[in-house]
């Protein structure tokens, strides 16, 4: 189902992206590893505030231990482990933190609640609860997800369009597709057009073409999938618009 929304939405080339970024690092370009260690320090230092339970900023010796852990991650990193690059150097930082932080005399008082003194067992239930607690929200999120799909697969049922059938509907164009994700969103921003989508279950074609840069053929051409599109903008579809933000914030 997902691959189904990434070939949708044209999103697999950026996961892409980043597996044969950690490739090439990983074969000797130095200059790409410091631009994705650069890319990620918001991600690092809220891995390690999480762990400390303050504010970390990237002149804290904390912040260069989770630098060092990225790094370590970026190296050690496998697709074959089959975890994402982001959880596994997640919880590599938070093991290095962790031992950093017990090591650290001065820094007890933050450990009280993850450890007793030189409890090791202590540390790793830390760990393993807070693996618990990510697979769970992963879980209630793949389900939410599943809900809203289904919610969504009814609406389209309206506009006699079939969720099976987007990936077919989608421009096969990378440009064609993000215009017609913007045509989507003009018509989705623009109560009286949708009104007359939602009453008549048909595209507004006329008075879109008047507001758009691209001629009727076009939009007759993408008819269904600037319907689809334009259904999640304008619904309570939070994680189908996931897909489509990049487009959107460009």
């Amino acid at each position: 189902m997902r691959l189904m929304l990434s070939l949708l939405f044209g999103t697999l080339k950026k996961k892409r992206s980043l597996e044969d970024s950690i490739t090439k690092i990983q074969s000797g370009d130095v200059q790409l590893r410091e631009e994705l260690i650069v890319s990620f320090k918001p991600f690092i230092a809220k891995t390690v505030s999480s762990v400390c339970k303050r504010y970390i900023n990237d002149s804290d010796d904390e912040f260069s231990i989770g630098l060092i852990a990225f790094n370590e991650a970026i190296d050690k990193y496998s697709t074959e482990k089959g975890s994402s690059l982001l959880a596994f150097a997640e919880t590599l930082i938070r093991r290095r933190v962790i031992d950093y932080l017990r090591s650290q005399s001065r820094k007890q008082v933050i450990l009280m609640d993850l450890q007793n003194d030189d409890d090791e067992d202590q540390t790793q239930s830390f760990l393993e609860s807070e693996k618990s607690l990510q697979e769970y929200h992963k879980e209630m999120d793949a389900q939410k997800r599943r809900e809203e799909i289904l919610l969504y697969q009814e609406e389209l049922k309206e506009f006699d369009v079939k969720f099976s059938d987007l990936v077919e509907l989608s421009p096969k164009h990378s440009d064609a597709r993000k215009s017609a994700i913007l045509i989507a969103n003009t018509l989705a921003q623009d109560p009286d057009l949708m009104k007359i989508l939602y009453e008549k279950k048909r595209l507004p074609i006329k008075t879109l073409e008047e507001k758009v840069s691209v001629s009727r053929k076009t939009i007759e051409r993408n008819r269904k999938y600037i319907i689809a599109i334009a259904i999640i903008i304008s619904g309570p579809y939070t994680y189908l618009k996931d897909y489509i933000k990049g487009v959107l914030d460009e």
